[in-house]
């Protein structure tokens, strides 16, 4: 009984920490897009009565935006910009590094070794652990997820000789997490040797 307890808590707790960021998402993205059809009612009033058709402008205009600022950010000028943007505003906010390591890797981005995926060795084990920053003195300071939800989970400050890199997409080690360590094999066979 003790056990069923147990399994319904942790699967709950980890259900909430899939769906709340989801959740999180969807209402930013919202609240957005209700701030651009507000931005752009003058315009919009033009347009036939209709809500959703009005709420189809708006999320086109947030997407051509993006669009048009993935293209400033491919010229010279506006990769400078935003480094400036990145290095004077938006990593002085709290977890900003992070999340943009983190949203790199599920992008497929391997620029950085933020989030990078290795096993750590923890006690007499290894462990799977996401590489959250480099010390200049060459440790590295490590989050352990806890198993089956990768959002959460423990942070180590170890040696270099105790993490082991390892070279499998950061997909695939979220997938041997939330799988109970359904593939660990895989992560094993592709530490990176030095």
């Amino acid at each position: 009984m003790r056990g069923l307890a147990e399994f319904t808590k942790t699967t709950l707790i980890g259900g909430v920490l899939v769906i709340l960021p989801i959740y999180v998402s969807v209402l930013l993205l919202l609240k957005t897009l209700a701030g651009v059809v507000a931005l752009i009612s003058p315009v919009t009033a033009q347009l036939p009565a209709g809500t959703q058709l009005r709420q189809l402008v708006a999320a086109l205009i947030v997407l051509a935006a993006c669009f048009v600022a993935g293209l400033v950010v491919r010229t010279a000028p506006g990769m400078r910009a935003k480094n400036a943007l990145e290095t004077y505003l938006l990593e002085r906010i709290p977890g900003y590094t992070l999340v943009r390591g983190l949203a790199g890797r599920v992008a497929g981005r391997d620029d950085t070794e933020v989030f990078a995926v290795a096993l750590a060795e923890i006690e007499e084990a290894l462990v799977p652990a996401f590489i959250v920053e480099r010390h200049e003195d060459g440790r590295y300071t490590v989050f352990v997820p806890s198993v089956p939800t990768p959002a959460a989970g423990a942070v180590y400050i170890l040696p270099p000789e105790r993490v082991h890199l390892v070279d499998v997409p950061f997909t695939q080690a979220v997938a041997v997490i939330s799988q109970w360590g359904a593939g660990s094999s895989r992560l094993v066979a592709a530490i990176k040797r030095a």
